[in-house]
This record gives structure tokens, C-alpha cells and sequence, in this order.
């Protein structure tokens, strides 16, 4: 039996609001789609204009400012002995060492003696010439002497005849006036006293060029007395320079030549460390030459400490693309300092205010620095640039970049020189 319902009394009512539901989902969907259009719009509009597109976390990104600027160079120093002189062999001779290399030594200590007859025969030769020279010296004194009384009793004699002459004058006056004596005899007087006034004059004049020529044959010998001593002194001089001393407070290095080897003269025996003073040895690249003057500054990291130093040499010559320099710690040493330890060192070229500038990163080598990618919403540009001084962390910026402009500072080789490049996240 079929069971009655009222589903035949049923009323289907249309909703009035259907359509304007209908109105709003479309809108809402459309005005979705024009948002998101307006939103994809310049990333699309970007992606249209790049040639290439890199993750921007393989890339380096740094800011240009303005900043003081201070270019410097990092070398690897030596540290080596401030003075370290060679000791060489003042004549020929067989060498005996009294030391041995590594032996700790003070300035004036016996290092080696060298036999060398020959010179110790020169200077026998020569004292015995002294000798001889110094008596005879002895006995010109004594011939002059002797010579000097001679003159002198000449010079005394001609006087005492003198003298007699005058008396007999003046008697022959008197005689010649009161007619006791005749005219010959008075005339005989006068030319006695002008005799003996004449001999008495050579006579002093004979005494005085006597003395004036034995003073010179004096000094003469004096002369070659005193060269002589000159060469007996030097001489001397070698011979006592052939016991080989220490110069400087230190140790002795390795020996050149081996014991009771015949050296030649100026031939190197060895080498003195002083290890109370050093300084560091550096290796510069020939393209700093130019760049470096004796007295810059310089910065030196030894044991987690920094110390400043002077650069105060200057190699003339370039071996192997460098120059070498010494560097010189400017106040104190390092106590723990040893010979040939390796030193890292900072040698500052120049320092310049307010410079425009940018870290230092591979892009410089990429594009040898003709061009970086400035970055701008999410696009690398390629922008022509001109690089001027470089130090070990920035370089300088002549022109093609403005402060506050970021740059890719990484290697841009994976750009393949594109013109713009999209950077993703």
C-alpha cells in the first residue's frame, strides 16, 4: 500500500540574490587578477629586459662611499740580523780557528789567527831599516856637533885676530903720528885689520851655512825616519789584524773555509750575528717599485701584537719581478724574535681623506676594472667605471659610480658580459 506524502505540496521559491552573488564573486575575481597583474607586471617586465638571470646568494653586494682612503701593500717579511758583519782575512796566510760556528761571542773575542810569514819577515825587514835609520840619525847629531865647534873655533879664532889687528892699528896710529914708525909700516897695519876683519866675516858666514846644511841633512833623515815609522806602524798594524777578533757582540755563523786552510788576502772567513738588534727583510712585486720611498710606515703582526716599524731601504736593482727592503721596528723588538722567521707586514703607500670607494672584490679582476653591475631593484646594470689607487680592501672609484650606489663586488664572469641581469631570490 502506497503511503501518501506531501511532497506534492511542495513549493520551489527562487532566491532572489542569486544573480547579485553571482555579480560579486566575478568582480572580486576579476579585481584578484588585475591586483596581482599590477604586481607581476615589473618583475615580468624585468625578466623581458634580462639576458641572464643569477641567484642573488651567489653574489657579493657592497655600498660606494665616501670614507678616508688608505692604500697599502701585504708582504711576507724575514726577519733578519740589523748587523751581521763578515769578518774577511786581512793577508795570506794558513788559518787557525779558536772558535766554532754557533759559539756565542763578545765584541774583541779571538776568533782565528793567521800565520802569514811572509808579512811577519816584512815587518822584521823594516823595524831592523828603524833601527839603522834612528843611528844613524845619532850620529849625524853627533857630526854636526862635532862640525859646530869646529866652525866656532874658527869664528873664535878669526875674532882673537881681529882684535889683534885693531890693537896693532891703533898703535900704528900712534906710532905713525909722533914719525916713529914709517909710512909702510902704518900702511901695513891697516891692511893687517882689514885681513883679519875680512876673514873674521867668512868665517861667521862659514859657520852659519855650515849649521844651516847639517839642520837640513838632519831634518832630511828625521823625514825618512818618520815614513819609517809610518810603515813599520802599519805593518805592524797588519800583522796584529792577523789574530781575528770579534767585531759585534753576537754568534758566529757558519764558516766559510775550512781549519788551517791557505787563504787569500779579502778572502770571507765567517760571518757575526748580532742578535740584539734585527730587522725585516721584504720581498716587494716589481709593480709597487715606483710606489716606494724610504720612510713609510709600516705594520707589523708578530704573535697577535701589531708594531710599528720604518721602511729604510731600498734595493736599486729588481731579481725575479721584486724588490727587496729593510724594514726597522720603530721602538721595540720583539723579545722572542728569531733569525729568518717568517713576519706578516703592511706597508702603507699613501692616505688620502674623503675618497669615494668601494670594498675590493673579484669584480676588479673580471673586468679589469672597466665596468661593474650596479644593483637596483633586482636588476645587476652593467655601467661603464674608471678605478684609480687600490689597497688591500677597497679601491677608488674615479668616476661611473656615485655614493650610495651598490655594486656586485663578486667575480662577474658567470654574467657572460650581459648587459642587465636579473638577481632571484
Amino acid at each position: 500500500m502506497k503511503i501518501a506524502d506531501t511532497s506534492n505540496q511542495d513549493v520551489v521559491v527562487a532566491t532572489k540574490n542569486s544573480k547579485r552573488k553571482s555579480i560579486l564573486i566575478t568582480a572580486l575575481i576579476v579585481s584578484t587578477l588585475a591586483i596581482s597583474i599590477w604586481q607581476l607586471a615589473p618583475a615580468a617586465s624585468r625578466w623581458s629586459q634580462a639576458e641572464k638571470s643569477v641567484p642573488m646568494s651567489r653574489v657579493r653586494i657592497a655600498e660606494i662611499n665616501r670614507s678616508d682612503f688608505i692604500r697599502d701593500i701585504s708582504v711576507q717579511g724575514r726577519v733578519v740580523a740589523a748587523v751581521s758583519p763578515t769578518v774577511y782575512s786581512p793577508a795570506e796566510g794558513t788559518i787557525t780557528f779558536s772558535i766554532e760556528a754557533g759559539s756565542e761571542v763578545t765584541e774583541g773575542t779571538e776568533l782565528a789567527v793567521i800565520e802569514s810569514p811572509e808579512l811577519t819577515s816584512r815587518l822584521d825587514q823594516e823595524l831592523s831599516t828603524l833601527e839603522n835609520l834612528n843611528t844613524g840619525f845619532k850620529r849625524q847629531e853627533i857630526q854636526a856637533k862635532k862640525q859646530l865647534l869646529i866652525d866656532q873655533k874658527a869664528v873664535d879664532l878669526a875674532q882673537v885676530a881681529l882684535t889683534t889687528a885693531a890693537r896693532e892699528k891703533r898703535r900704528s896710529d900712534q906710532a905713525f903720528a909722533k914719525n916713529a914708525i914709517s909710512q909702510i909700516d902704518f900702511e901695513k897695519a891697516q891692511d893687517d885689520l882689514a885681513n883679519a876683519k875680512l876673514q873674521y866675516d867668512h868665517a861667521v858666514a862659514d859657520a852659519a851655512l855650515e849649521q844651516e846644511s847639517l839642520n837640513f841633512d838632519l831634518q832630511s833623515l828625521g823625514l825618512q825616519i818618520q815614513r819609517q815609522k809610518l810603515l813599520v806602524k802599519d805593518l805592524q798594524r797588519q800583522v796584529d789584524s792577523l789574530t781575528v777578533i770579534s767585531p759585534v757582540n753576537g754568534i758566529v755563523g757558519n764558516l766559510n773555509v775550512e781549519n788551517k786552510t791557505y787563504l787569500s788576502k779579502n778572502q770571507a772567513i765567517l760571518m757575526v750575528v748580532d742578535l740584539s738588534q734585527f730587522e725585516v727583510e721584504v720581498d716587494i712585486p716589481e709593480s709597487y717599485a715606483d710606489d716606494l720611498a724610504i720612510g713609510m710606515d709600516v705594520d707589523i703582526s708578530f704573535d697577535q701584537q701589531r708594531f710599528s716599524a720604518r721602511l729604510v731601504t731600498i734595493s736599486p736593482e729588481i731579481l725575479n719581478n721584486q724588490v727587496t727592503g729593510r724594514v726597522r721596528f720603530e721602538q721595540k723588538t720583539p723579545a722572542s724574535l728569531r733569525q729568518n722567521q717568517r713576519l706578516n707586514t703592511r706597508i702603507l703607500l699613501e692616505s688620502r681623506e674623503d675618497v669615494l670607494q668601494v670594498k675590493r672584490g673579484q669584480f676588479l679582476d673580471s673586468s679589469n676594472g672597466r665596468f661593474a653591475y650596479v644593483v637596483s631593484d633586482g636588476m645587476a646594470k652593467k655601467t661603464m667605471i674608471n678605478v684609480g689607487a687600490r689597497s688591500l680592501s677597497s679601491v677608488e672609484i674615479l668616476s661611473g659610480l656615485k655614493e650610495g650606489e651598490r655594486i656586485i663586488i663578486s667575480g662577474t664572469d658567470i654574467f657572460e658580459s650581459a648587459e642587465q641581469v636579473l638577481l632571484t631570490q
